[in-house]
Order: structure tokens, then sequence, then C-alpha cells
């Protein structure tokens, strides 16, 4: 399997993809300086008997949090932990204003914290130092039980007494001294970090994990790559220099892309980067894959689609869910989705093909680095998978919510708002104080309103006394109503201000209405683009003077809009 690494370096994000025979299968993205990995000396600020559970500040934005499984059962030199106890409530083993050391396991997503421990691990190229517990382990990834023994005899000579290692993938038929001298390494760089803990005050950072870049090169770059190539000549001298340091051989699989050609359009990344925040993707048969997210777990479906087989119905159906295996794991590990993912395959009534579906998923997510859980086939063809990930997953780097519907991918449709606003018209013209009422809404609703005619509101006018005009505003929102009340029909056609003006959203809770004492800036922005002439020179300053306060700072009520 031909295999390659791919950096585009730019000034505002970084990009990393790995390939495996032309296939993208993991993509990296890193805008700002990432925190999974830093090490922080901690300030417990709560501790929550009910959840287990503290919380601590390591200086960002929200406090982090700290789960009592991952609390050590000794301290470590210099911690305030006169009362630590090997086991118990987290209660007995933290309290309010403790100083103590933990690493970041999990990135802050969304309104949640970033998640910590207090088990320290130091990753280098070929070991991880884990200077809190005494353990050695050997990567899974290396399969001969021979290699696997020769590491774990030498992980435990060189490993410092008390502290544990792990052997990495790279370490595979390396020597002991070069193994050795990562571990002189890493030791170094924990005793710097406790150098620092002593003298810093928390909350404070003591260790910084590398870049993107430098990751790559310590975690990815192994001898099963045959390519690592970088758009960026200052970059590809400092990976060359890194790599000199501890992996020379790899060395002349460092090349640096001189074409003109995007690096990424060259390796065709940015179609697969594209086609990964799809939410269908077809498979090669015919069949595809929908994606969908949820609040707590992210749904996948299995679907034959184009695809109909050539003998019979369960052969069909077999062949489309083993195809759509492969593609499911490699979009986890693309979107590095994480959680709790629900796989729905197309229902199999033979054993033997859902055995065969769960095998071939089993050996699948074996090449995910992930940690990952599959659980079995139900009776249904549902599969859960668990997997944990470490930073925002590409559809949160990558997207927001849709301003515009608020992330649920659908609004009212028109002919929903019709019908609605029909119902708040009778009730405005019961309720209005004023003489006149002028509604605002979409022009698809106004459209809709008045297809059969306006005898209605002509109606509506004869039984409530009351002037009611409605008018299709472009550029409003499809789901809001736009409501302006005046003594007369005379005051709301002339530039007098009137004498109410709200706002409804017609998917909100009736106290979520709200009157407005001065224009609204959103409102006004969509309505200056609306009415502008064709941009040219000097448009957005129009649209700003448009939303700039007059009269000394103080803002103009708003103008009666004109009546259709």
């Amino acid at each position: 399997m031909a295999r390659e690494i791919i950096a585009n370096i730019d000034a505002a994000e970084t990009r990393v993809a790995v390939m495996e025979d032309g296939v993208l299968t993991n993509l990296f993205i890193e805008r700002s300086e990432p925190v999974a990995g830093n090490i922080y000396k901690a300030k417990v600020n709560n501790v929550l008997p009910g959840m287990e559970a503290a919380f601590v500040d390591i200086g960002l934005e929200r406090n982090a949090f700290l789960h009592v499984a991952d609390i050590r059962a000794q301290p470590l030199e210099g911690e305030e932990m006169v009362e630590w106890v090997d086991r118990g409530a987290i209660a007995e083993r933290l309290r309010t204003g403790q100083e103590i050391l933990v690493q970041v396991t999990k990135e802050p997503m969304g309104t949640k914290g970033a998640r910590v421990t207090t088990y320290i691990a130091l990753p280098a190229h070929y070991l991880v130092l884990m200077p809190t517990v005494n353990y050695v382990g050997v990567s899974r990834r290396i399969a001969s039980e021979g290699e696997r023994k020769r590491l774990r005899q030498i992980a435990d000579r060189i490993r410092p007494e008390g502290m544990g290692v792990i052997v990495r993938t790279a370490a595979e038929g390396v020597d002991e001294k070069t193994l050795a001298d990562d571990v002189a390494f890493l030791r170094q760089m924990w005793h710097r970090v406790l150098e620092r803990a002593r003298a810093a005050r928390a909350p404070a950072l003591v260790y910084q994990d590398l870049r993107l870049i430098r990751r790559i090169v310590r975690d990815l770059f192994t001898e099963d790559v045959d390519r690592f190539v970088v758009d960026s000549p200052e970059e590809f001298g400092r990976i060359g220099d890194l790599l000199g340091s501890f992996a020379p051989e790899l060395r002349e699989r460092l090349v640096l892309h001189r074409d003109e050609e995007p690096i990424f359009e060259r390796y065709g990344v940015e179609r697969e980067i594209d086609r990964a925040l799809r939410r269908r993707v077809w498979l090669k048969s015919g069949g595809y894959l929908v994606i969908d997210r949820a609040e707590a777990l992210t749904v996948i479906d299995v679907n034959t689609g184009k695809y109909v087989g050539k003998t019979d119905l369960a052969s069909t159906i077999l062949r489309t869910n083993l195809e759509a295996v492969g593609e499911i794991v490699r979009q986890i590990t693309l979107r590095d989705i994480g959680g709790i993912i629900l796989v729905d395959f197309i229902d199999m009534e033979q054993e033997e093909h859902r055995r065969r579906v769960m095998d071939a998923l089993e050996a699948a997510v074996q090449r995910d680095r992930a940690k990952l859980h599959v659980i079995d086939l139900t009776g249904l063809g549902l599969v859960e998978i668990t997997r944990k990930r470490v930073h925002q997953d590409l559809e949160e780097i990558m997207r927001i919510p849709c301003p515009y519907c608020e992330g649920r991918g659908r609004v009212l449709s028109p002919e929903t708002m019709a019908a609605r606003v029909r119902r708040e018209l009778r009730k405005l013209a019961r309720e209005a104080k004023g003489g006149a009422v002028l509604v605002e809404v979409h022009p698809q609703v106004a459209g809709l309103l008045f297809r059969d005619g306006a005898g209605w509101l002509r109606a509506l006018e004869e039984r409530s006394g009351k002037a009611l005009r409605v008018k299709g505003r472009e550029g409003l929102h499809l789901e809001r109503v736009n409501v302006v009340e005046a003594p007369t029909a005379r005051e709301l056609e002339t530039a007098g201000a009137p004498s109410k003006r709200m706002q409804y959203w017609m998917d909100r809770e009736p106290g979520e209405m709200i009157s407005l004492a001065e224009p609204d800036p959103y409102y006004e922005m969509a309505l200056a683009m609306a009415e502008a002439p064709p941009p040219r020179e000097g448009f957005v300053r129009r649209v700003l003077q448009r939303l700039r306060p007059r009269n000394g700072g103080r803002a103009e009520p708003p103008r009666a809009p004109r009546v259709n």
C-alpha cells in the first residue's frame, strides 16, 4: 500500500492529508495553537461529589473537567495534596483551591471546556514516557509476537524506576540504544516540566505540545510512509533538521513541492475535502451513505441507491453493506467523528451475511489510530460504535451552524407561514391598539397570501374596523414577520414615526416577541443590500453609513415603510 503525507502550509492555516493508494484517509487542520497534550499547573475551582468530578482552572476561557477516574493515587513532588488518599470519594481526594498538575486529553469543544487527567504522558518518536504510572506497553499495531516480546524486554530495562513506557509502532526493528536515547530525552523533558511547575503559580502552562507539522513528523512519519510532500521551503528545511536528529533514514523521503499548481489540487485533496463535507457519500457500485449529526450521536445510513445487483436481493444487500464498511470507516476517520456513532446497515436475513459484514468492520477499524469500540450487529441491522476524539472534528472546524435555520437544516415552508400569518392578522385585528397595522413578510409568503385575491383581508378590515396592510419585504427571513402599528392608515403611509414596531419569529414562543425602539441592524443591512444599486466602489461604505447611528450617536427611530 502506497502511503503519502501531503502538507499545505499557509499563513491562515496548516493542513496535512494522509493518502493511501491515492485515497484520502486522514485530514488534519490547524488554525491556532492546540491545547490537547499541554500540561498545566491547575487550581481546583469546584469539587462536585454528585458528578464524581471537579472543575479546574488551567487559564483558559472555561474551566477544565477532571473526572475521579483520571486522578492519580499518589501526588507528585511539590503538589498540594496533603490529604491525598489511594481510593475514595472525590471530595476526599481534592479540595477547592488545591494546585495540581494536569494534562489536556480533549480540546475544548462548543460550550464544553477541555478534559484533563493527572496521568501525564510525554510522547517522542519511538516511545511514550508516563512518569506517573509503573507500566510497560507495546503498540498493538506491531503484529509479530517475537518483536513485541523483544521490545517489551528492552522497555523494561531502559525505563526509569517507578515510571512507565509505551513502545510506539515506529520502534519496530529499532535497536536498544536508539530507544534508550528517547527515554533519556523524555526524562530530561519531564524534569524541566517539574521545575517549571514548582516555580509557577496556578493556573500556568508548564509544557506545550508540538504544533501540527512537528506532531505529524513525530507521530505519523514512519517507515511505512513512502513520501512526505511539503509546499513550504522554510518548513521543508525545519522538518529535514528535525529528522536528522532522530530518524535520518527518513530524510530522503521528504519532498518539496515546487509546481505552480496548489499542492492539494495536484493530489486531489481539495475534491476529497468537499466530498467529506457532504451529507450524502456515493459508493462505486451506485449505493450511498447518508451521514447525519444529532446532538448526542452521529447516524450513518446505508442505501442501495442505483445498485440493483445481478443475482438476488440478499446478494445485492450483502455486496452493498460490504462495500459500505470501508467507506464508513474512512469517513469516520476523515471527518474525525467522535462519541456515539450509529450505523444502519441494510437488513440482512442470513446470519452468515451479518457475520461477514461484522468481520469486515472489525478488520477495517483496526487502521484507525483513535480508541474505538464496535458493538455487535442487532437484528435490525444497527451497529453502535463509540470513538474517542481529541480535537474538533472536520465539521466543527470548517462549518458553523446555519445562521438562517440555526443549524436545524429546515425552515417553515411558505405555505405554513402564509397560514400562520393569516391567523396572526386576525389576532392583531382584535388586539392592536392603533387604528392601522402594517405587516411585512417574506415575498413568497406575501404571494401566497394574495394568490386568490385580497378579499379575505378586506373582510377582516370590515369586521375589525382597522386598516390592515400586508407587504412583501425583500431580504426578510422566511420565518419572520415585522409588525408596525399606527393610529391611522395615513401615518403608516407618510414619513411620520409609527407608534409601535415589533418582530415576530413564527417558530418561537409567544414571549419571544421583540418590541423595537430602534432599527434592527441586521434588518437594515438586508434592506440596504436589497435596495442598493449593483455593487461598485463605495457600496460597503454606503451600507455602513446606513447602519451608523446619527444625531450624536443616538439611533434614529425607524421610518414608516412604504405601503404597496
